[in-house]
Protein backbone atom coordinates (compact mmCIF):
# COMPACT_ATOMS: atom_id res chain seq x y z
CA UNK A 1 0.00 0.00 0.00
CA UNK A 2 1.16 3.08 -1.19
CA UNK A 3 0.41 7.22 -0.33
CA UNK A 4 -0.12 9.11 -3.37
CA UNK A 5 -0.73 12.72 -4.07
CA UNK A 6 -2.54 14.72 -6.74
CA UNK A 7 -2.81 18.80 -6.59
CA UNK A 8 -2.31 22.61 -6.81
CA UNK A 9 -0.75 24.64 -4.60
CA UNK A 10 0.49 28.11 -4.75
CA UNK A 11 3.68 27.40 -5.86
CA UNK A 12 2.38 26.17 -9.73
CA UNK A 13 -0.77 27.78 -9.75
CA UNK A 14 -1.52 31.65 -8.73
CA UNK A 15 -4.60 33.13 -6.29
CA UNK A 16 -6.53 33.87 -10.04
CA UNK A 17 -6.18 29.84 -10.88
CA UNK A 18 -6.70 28.97 -6.66
CA UNK A 19 -9.93 30.27 -6.45
CA UNK A 20 -11.69 28.33 -8.69
CA UNK A 21 -10.20 25.28 -7.27
CA UNK A 22 -11.32 24.73 -4.07
CA UNK A 23 -13.51 21.89 -2.06
CA UNK A 24 -16.33 22.73 0.14
CA UNK A 25 -17.15 20.13 2.37
CA UNK A 26 -20.10 18.44 -0.02
CA UNK A 27 -17.65 18.56 -2.93
CA UNK A 28 -15.41 16.45 -1.16
CA UNK A 29 -18.00 14.11 0.38
CA UNK A 30 -18.73 13.75 -3.76
CA UNK A 31 -15.04 13.17 -4.59
CA UNK A 32 -14.64 10.74 -2.07
CA UNK A 33 -17.24 8.89 -3.28
CA UNK A 34 -16.18 8.74 -6.80
CA UNK A 35 -12.49 8.00 -5.65
CA UNK A 36 -14.07 5.22 -4.17
CA UNK A 37 -15.83 3.60 -7.30
CA UNK A 38 -12.61 3.59 -8.25
CA UNK A 39 -11.25 1.48 -6.04
CA UNK A 40 -9.54 3.88 -3.60
CA UNK A 41 -10.76 3.77 -0.26
CA UNK A 42 -8.80 5.90 2.27
CA UNK A 43 -9.03 9.80 0.91
CA UNK A 44 -7.25 13.11 2.77
CA UNK A 45 -9.03 16.26 0.79
CA UNK A 46 -6.59 19.36 2.31
CA UNK A 47 -8.16 22.38 0.43
CA UNK A 48 -6.84 25.96 1.76
CA UNK A 49 -6.70 29.63 0.27
CA UNK A 50 -3.03 28.41 -0.52
CA UNK A 51 -3.58 24.56 -1.70
CA UNK A 52 -6.16 21.84 -3.06
CA UNK A 53 -4.62 18.55 -2.76
CA UNK A 54 -5.48 15.22 -2.37
CA UNK A 55 -3.76 11.87 -0.33
CA UNK A 56 -5.09 8.73 -0.65
CA UNK A 57 -3.61 5.10 0.23
CA UNK A 58 -3.59 2.34 -2.87
CA UNK A 59 -2.18 -0.71 -4.09
CA UNK A 60 -2.95 -1.29 -8.18
CA UNK A 61 -0.41 1.20 -9.71
CA UNK A 62 -3.39 2.36 -12.09
CA UNK A 63 -5.13 4.02 -9.13
CA UNK A 64 -2.51 6.98 -9.10
CA UNK A 65 -3.56 7.92 -12.92
CA UNK A 66 -7.39 7.39 -12.09
CA UNK A 67 -6.85 9.55 -9.17
CA UNK A 68 -5.57 12.09 -11.08
CA UNK A 69 -7.88 11.85 -13.96
CA UNK A 70 -10.70 12.56 -11.57
CA UNK A 71 -9.14 15.71 -9.67
CA UNK A 72 -8.74 17.06 -13.63
CA UNK A 73 -12.22 16.53 -14.32
CA UNK A 74 -13.56 17.55 -10.89
CA UNK A 75 -11.65 21.06 -11.80
CA UNK A 76 -12.19 21.05 -15.18
CA UNK A 77 -8.10 20.95 -16.06
CA UNK A 78 -6.84 20.56 -19.18
CA UNK A 79 -3.47 18.29 -20.93
CA UNK A 80 -1.94 21.77 -20.72
CA UNK A 81 -2.37 22.31 -17.08
CA UNK A 82 -1.66 18.80 -16.14
CA UNK A 83 1.82 20.26 -17.37
CA UNK A 84 2.09 23.25 -15.81
CA UNK A 85 -0.20 23.46 -12.24
CA UNK A 86 -0.38 19.90 -11.19
CA UNK A 87 1.34 18.26 -8.99
CA UNK A 88 1.61 14.19 -8.68
CA UNK A 89 3.48 12.42 -5.99
CA UNK A 90 3.74 8.81 -5.17
CA UNK A 91 5.46 6.68 -2.18
CA UNK A 92 7.56 7.95 -0.03
CA UNK A 93 7.61 11.21 -2.09
CA UNK A 94 4.34 11.84 -0.97
CA UNK A 95 4.62 10.63 2.30
CA UNK A 96 7.42 13.37 2.68
CA UNK A 97 5.50 16.02 1.42
CA UNK A 98 3.05 15.50 3.79
CA UNK A 99 5.15 15.35 6.55
CA UNK A 100 6.57 18.67 5.49
CA UNK A 101 3.33 20.37 5.28
CA UNK A 102 2.57 19.33 8.94
CA UNK A 103 5.46 21.27 10.12
CA UNK A 104 5.10 24.32 8.00
CA UNK A 105 8.12 23.33 5.38
CA UNK A 106 5.94 23.97 2.16
CA UNK A 107 3.77 26.61 3.44
CA UNK A 108 3.96 30.41 2.33
CA UNK A 109 5.05 31.63 5.49
CA UNK A 110 7.49 29.10 6.24
CA UNK A 111 6.36 27.47 9.77
CA UNK A 112 2.97 28.86 10.14
CA UNK A 113 1.13 27.07 12.86
CA UNK A 114 -2.32 27.54 10.72
CA UNK A 115 -1.76 24.66 8.69
CA UNK A 116 -1.43 22.17 11.18
CA UNK A 117 -5.11 22.76 12.37
CA UNK A 118 -6.41 22.60 8.99
CA UNK A 119 -4.74 19.65 8.42
CA UNK A 120 -6.54 17.85 11.50
CA UNK A 121 -9.47 19.56 10.34
CA UNK A 122 -8.85 17.40 6.64
CA UNK A 123 -8.36 14.34 8.52
CA UNK A 124 -11.35 14.39 10.98
CA UNK A 125 -13.53 14.90 7.73
CA UNK A 126 -12.38 12.15 6.26
CA UNK A 127 -12.85 9.85 9.36
CA UNK A 128 -16.32 11.15 9.80
CA UNK A 129 -17.51 10.26 6.46
CA UNK A 130 -15.51 7.21 6.46
CA UNK A 131 -13.09 7.39 4.04
CA UNK A 132 -10.25 6.49 6.80
CA UNK A 133 -8.79 3.69 7.84
CA UNK A 134 -6.45 2.63 10.14
CA UNK A 135 -3.42 3.59 7.75
CA UNK A 136 -4.26 6.95 6.77
CA UNK A 137 -5.52 7.59 10.23
CA UNK A 138 -1.54 6.31 11.38
CA UNK A 139 0.05 8.30 8.77
CA UNK A 140 -1.65 12.13 10.13
CA UNK A 141 -1.23 11.24 13.44
CA UNK A 142 2.45 10.81 12.91
CA UNK A 143 2.99 14.02 10.64
CA UNK A 144 1.16 15.78 13.44
CA UNK A 145 3.25 14.32 16.13
CA UNK A 146 6.10 15.10 13.86
CA UNK A 147 4.79 18.63 13.68
CA UNK A 148 4.46 19.09 17.32
CA UNK A 149 8.16 18.13 17.71
CA UNK A 150 9.52 20.38 15.50
CA UNK A 151 7.85 23.45 16.88
CA UNK A 152 8.81 22.48 20.68
CA UNK A 153 12.18 21.67 19.86
CA UNK A 154 12.42 24.24 17.59
CA UNK A 155 10.55 27.08 18.32
CA UNK A 156 10.09 28.59 15.01
CA UNK A 157 6.88 30.36 16.22
CA UNK A 158 9.31 32.28 18.41
CA UNK A 159 10.45 33.68 15.47
CA UNK A 160 7.42 35.78 14.10
CA UNK A 161 6.75 36.95 10.51
CA UNK A 162 3.37 38.84 10.72
CA UNK A 163 4.11 42.32 10.87
CA UNK A 164 1.80 43.20 13.63
CA UNK A 165 2.71 41.00 16.26
CA UNK A 166 6.96 41.51 15.12
CA UNK A 167 5.79 45.03 16.13
CA UNK A 168 4.14 44.31 19.43
CA UNK A 169 7.26 41.78 20.18
CA UNK A 170 9.64 45.06 19.29
CA UNK A 171 7.62 47.21 22.08
CA UNK A 172 7.78 44.66 24.34
CA UNK A 173 11.23 44.23 24.11
CA UNK A 174 11.93 48.29 24.24
CA UNK A 175 9.50 48.75 27.39
CA UNK A 176 7.99 45.67 28.49
CA UNK A 177 4.08 46.12 28.00
CA UNK A 178 3.12 43.98 30.68
CA UNK A 179 0.89 46.52 33.19
CA UNK A 180 1.23 49.75 30.64
CA UNK A 181 -1.03 51.55 29.25
CA UNK A 182 -1.61 51.26 25.24
CA UNK A 183 -3.41 53.47 23.05
CA UNK A 184 -4.55 52.23 19.84
CA UNK A 185 -5.49 54.34 16.79
CA UNK A 186 -7.83 52.56 14.45
CA UNK A 187 -10.25 50.23 14.59
CA UNK A 188 -9.55 48.01 11.12
CA UNK A 189 -8.10 44.50 10.98
CA UNK A 190 -4.24 45.43 11.48
CA UNK A 191 -5.88 47.19 14.93
CA UNK A 192 -7.58 44.55 16.40
CA UNK A 193 -4.51 42.13 15.68
CA UNK A 194 -3.22 44.96 17.82
CA UNK A 195 -5.34 45.10 20.53
CA UNK A 196 -5.31 41.34 20.51
CA UNK A 197 -1.19 40.83 20.91
CA UNK A 198 -1.15 43.70 23.55
CA UNK A 199 -3.97 42.28 25.72
CA UNK A 200 -2.06 38.62 25.41
CA UNK A 201 1.17 40.61 26.81
CA UNK A 202 -1.16 42.34 29.51
CA UNK A 203 -1.39 45.77 28.68
CA UNK A 204 -4.21 48.15 29.76
CA UNK A 205 -5.75 48.91 26.00
CA UNK A 206 -7.53 52.02 24.98
CA UNK A 207 -9.33 52.05 21.61
CA UNK A 208 -10.23 55.43 19.37
CA UNK A 209 -11.12 55.66 16.26
CA UNK A 210 -12.63 58.22 13.62
CA UNK A 211 -15.36 55.43 13.47
CA UNK A 212 -16.43 55.41 17.00
CA UNK A 213 -19.22 52.61 16.42
CA UNK A 214 -16.60 50.42 14.61
CA UNK A 215 -14.42 51.01 17.83
CA UNK A 216 -17.39 50.82 19.97
CA UNK A 217 -18.12 47.03 18.14
CA UNK A 218 -14.97 45.55 19.71
CA UNK A 219 -16.16 45.99 23.11
CA UNK A 220 -18.16 42.42 22.25
CA UNK A 221 -15.13 40.87 21.74
CA UNK A 222 -12.76 42.66 24.38
CA UNK A 223 -14.80 43.80 26.80
CA UNK A 224 -12.13 44.98 29.03
CA UNK A 225 -10.81 47.28 26.73
CA UNK A 226 -11.58 51.32 27.06
CA UNK A 227 -13.26 53.23 23.66
CA UNK A 228 -12.81 56.79 23.58
CA UNK A 229 -14.03 59.10 20.87
CA UNK A 230 -11.55 60.73 17.92
CA UNK A 231 -11.46 63.92 19.76
CA UNK A 232 -10.39 62.85 22.66
CA UNK A 233 -7.03 61.77 20.91
CA UNK A 234 -4.45 64.17 21.86
CA UNK A 235 -5.47 63.96 25.79
CA UNK A 236 -4.68 60.27 25.46
CA UNK A 237 -1.80 60.55 23.91
CA UNK A 238 -0.11 62.03 26.89
CA UNK A 239 -1.57 59.60 29.47
CA UNK A 240 -0.89 56.30 27.94
CA UNK A 241 2.94 54.37 27.50
CA UNK A 242 2.75 52.57 23.90
CA UNK A 243 0.67 54.09 21.32
CA UNK A 244 0.31 51.56 17.96
CA UNK A 245 -1.26 53.42 15.05
CA UNK A 246 -3.63 51.39 11.87
CA UNK A 247 -5.41 53.30 10.41
CA UNK A 248 -6.12 53.71 6.44
CA UNK A 249 -5.77 57.63 6.96
CA UNK A 250 -3.97 59.21 3.99
CA UNK A 251 -2.80 61.88 6.07
CA UNK A 252 -0.57 61.84 9.65
CA UNK A 253 -2.56 61.09 12.53
CA UNK A 254 -0.23 61.72 15.14
CA UNK A 255 2.09 64.84 14.59
CA UNK A 256 4.89 65.69 16.30
CA UNK A 257 3.91 68.69 18.21
CA UNK A 258 1.05 66.94 19.74
CA UNK A 259 3.64 64.40 21.21
CA UNK A 260 5.66 67.80 22.51
CA UNK A 261 6.24 67.56 26.17
CA UNK A 262 5.62 63.55 26.64
CA UNK A 263 7.94 61.36 27.47
CA UNK A 264 8.98 57.70 28.27
CA UNK A 265 7.19 56.61 25.23
CA UNK A 266 7.02 54.13 22.51
CA UNK A 267 5.30 54.69 19.30
CA UNK A 268 4.34 52.04 16.88
CA UNK A 269 3.17 53.01 13.40
CA UNK A 270 1.54 50.03 11.61
CA UNK A 271 0.09 51.98 8.39
CA UNK A 272 1.03 52.95 4.86
CA UNK A 273 0.91 55.50 4.55
CA UNK A 274 2.62 56.31 7.68
CA UNK A 275 0.18 57.63 10.21
CA UNK A 276 2.86 58.92 12.62
CA UNK A 277 5.20 61.98 11.58
CA UNK A 278 8.77 60.41 11.25
CA UNK A 279 10.46 63.04 12.91
CA UNK A 280 8.82 62.46 16.18
CA UNK A 281 11.78 59.91 16.14
CA UNK A 282 13.94 62.70 17.20
CA UNK A 283 12.19 63.84 19.77
CA UNK A 284 13.38 63.15 23.99
CA UNK A 285 12.22 59.95 25.32
CA UNK A 286 10.37 58.74 22.27
CA UNK A 287 10.79 55.73 20.39
CA UNK A 288 9.32 54.94 17.26
CA UNK A 289 8.90 51.84 15.61
CA UNK A 290 7.80 52.09 11.82
CA UNK A 291 6.94 49.38 9.10
CA UNK A 292 11.03 49.72 7.39
CA UNK A 293 12.31 48.99 10.54
CA UNK A 294 9.96 46.23 11.38
CA UNK A 295 10.25 44.54 7.89
CA UNK A 296 13.74 44.70 8.72
CA UNK A 297 12.67 42.27 11.75
CA UNK A 298 10.48 40.43 9.63
CA UNK A 299 13.23 39.41 6.83
CA UNK A 300 15.79 38.70 9.67
CA UNK A 301 12.82 36.38 11.19
CA UNK A 302 12.09 34.71 7.53
CA UNK A 303 15.71 33.69 7.24
CA UNK A 304 15.95 32.49 10.69
CA UNK A 305 12.95 30.37 10.28
CA UNK A 306 14.08 28.67 6.88
CA UNK A 307 17.30 27.96 9.01
CA UNK A 308 16.12 26.38 11.58
CA UNK A 309 13.26 24.19 9.32
CA UNK A 310 15.93 23.04 7.60
CA UNK A 311 17.81 21.66 10.59
CA UNK A 312 14.24 19.92 11.64
CA UNK A 313 14.40 17.93 8.20
CA UNK A 314 15.98 15.20 10.06
CA UNK A 315 13.30 14.77 12.72
CA UNK A 316 10.85 14.24 9.75
CA UNK A 317 13.45 11.84 8.57
CA UNK A 318 13.30 9.44 11.59
CA UNK A 319 9.83 10.30 11.68
CA UNK A 320 9.11 8.94 8.35
CA UNK A 321 11.75 5.84 8.75
CA UNK A 322 9.14 5.31 11.41
CA UNK A 323 5.77 5.33 9.56
CA UNK A 324 7.15 3.31 6.58
CA UNK A 325 8.59 0.30 8.85
CA UNK A 326 4.59 0.56 10.42
CA UNK A 327 3.03 0.36 7.15
CA UNK A 328 5.25 -2.25 5.79
CA UNK A 329 4.60 -4.65 8.60
CA UNK A 330 0.58 -3.14 8.27
CA UNK A 331 0.67 -5.06 5.02
CA UNK A 332 0.99 -8.24 6.88
CA UNK A 333 -1.47 -7.70 8.96
CA UNK A 334 -4.24 -9.64 7.39
CA UNK A 335 -2.26 -12.82 7.02
CA UNK A 336 -1.22 -12.37 10.80
CA UNK A 337 -5.06 -12.13 11.30
CA UNK A 338 -6.08 -14.80 9.59
CA UNK A 339 -3.30 -16.73 11.23
CA UNK A 340 -4.25 -16.14 14.68
CA UNK A 341 -8.19 -17.24 13.67
CA UNK A 342 -6.47 -20.79 12.94
CA UNK A 343 -5.12 -20.91 16.09
CA UNK A 344 -8.38 -19.96 17.90
CA UNK A 345 -10.19 -22.69 15.83
CA UNK A 346 -7.42 -25.39 16.78
CA UNK A 347 -8.15 -24.42 20.44
CA UNK A 348 -11.64 -24.63 20.35
CA UNK A 349 -11.38 -27.88 18.45
CA UNK A 350 -8.48 -29.37 20.88
CA UNK A 351 -10.88 -27.95 24.36
CA UNK A 352 -14.09 -29.21 23.25
CA UNK A 353 -12.37 -33.11 22.69
CA UNK A 354 -10.75 -32.71 25.73
CA UNK A 355 -14.12 -31.35 27.88
CA UNK A 356 -15.69 -34.59 26.74
CA UNK A 357 -12.77 -36.53 27.18
CA UNK A 358 -12.14 -35.74 30.91
CA UNK A 359 -14.28 -34.67 33.63
CA UNK A 360 -13.15 -31.12 34.49
CA UNK A 361 -14.34 -28.26 37.14
CA UNK A 362 -15.36 -24.67 35.91
CA UNK A 363 -11.70 -23.85 37.38
CA UNK A 364 -9.95 -26.67 35.39
CA UNK A 365 -11.89 -25.52 32.18
CA UNK A 366 -10.82 -22.15 32.40
CA UNK A 367 -7.24 -23.57 32.46
CA UNK A 368 -6.88 -25.56 29.96
CA UNK A 369 -8.57 -23.22 27.36
CA UNK A 370 -5.86 -20.76 28.09
CA UNK A 371 -2.78 -23.10 28.05
CA UNK A 372 -3.92 -24.41 24.96
CA UNK A 373 -3.85 -20.88 23.48
CA UNK A 374 -0.67 -19.64 25.32
CA UNK A 375 0.88 -23.03 23.69
CA UNK A 376 0.06 -22.33 20.24
CA UNK A 377 0.38 -18.89 20.20
CA UNK A 378 4.05 -19.03 21.83
CA UNK A 379 4.60 -21.87 18.99
CA UNK A 380 3.92 -19.12 15.93
CA UNK A 381 5.20 -16.07 18.16
CA UNK A 382 8.63 -16.18 16.56
CA UNK A 383 6.92 -16.81 13.02
CA UNK A 384 4.18 -13.46 13.28
CA UNK A 385 7.45 -11.51 14.29
CA UNK A 386 9.26 -12.41 11.27
CA UNK A 387 6.46 -12.02 9.00
CA UNK A 388 6.18 -8.40 10.40
CA UNK A 389 9.83 -7.69 9.18
CA UNK A 390 10.00 -8.88 6.13
CA UNK A 391 11.17 -7.24 3.73
CA UNK A 392 8.01 -5.20 1.12
CA UNK A 393 9.33 -6.82 -2.09
CA UNK A 394 8.95 -10.30 -0.40
CA UNK A 395 5.76 -10.05 1.63
CA UNK A 396 3.62 -11.62 -1.21
CA UNK A 397 5.50 -14.16 -1.44
CA UNK A 398 5.35 -14.97 2.45
CA UNK A 399 1.60 -14.25 2.55
CA UNK A 400 0.84 -17.08 -0.28
CA UNK A 401 3.65 -19.45 1.69
CA UNK A 402 1.66 -19.15 5.01
CA UNK A 403 -1.55 -19.21 3.29
CA UNK A 404 -0.36 -22.51 1.77
CA UNK A 405 1.32 -24.40 4.99
CA UNK A 406 -1.66 -23.32 7.24
CA UNK A 407 -4.62 -23.63 5.08
CA UNK A 408 -5.68 -20.68 5.65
Amino acid sequence: MKLGYVGINYKNADLAVRDKIVFTDSSKADFMQNASKAGVDQILCLSTCNRCEVFFLYEEEDKLGKMKALYMQKFGLTADDENTLLGVKCGDEALEYLFRIAAGHESMILGEDQILGQLKDAADFSRTMGYSGKELNYIVREAVSCAKKIKTEYKVSEHPVSVCYAGIQEVDRLCGIKGKKALVIGSGKTAVLAVCYLIEYKASVTVCSRTYQHARDLLERFPDIEVISYEKKKEALKTNDIVVSATSSPHLVIKCDELAGTTGKVLLDLAAPRDIESSAANLPGIRLINLDYIGEIVKKNQLERKHLLEESQGIIDEYLGDTNRWLASSRMDSTIESLGKRCDEIVEDSYNYLENKMDLSDHDKVILRKILKSSLYRLLKEPISELKNVDVKEQEQYKEMVKRLFGL
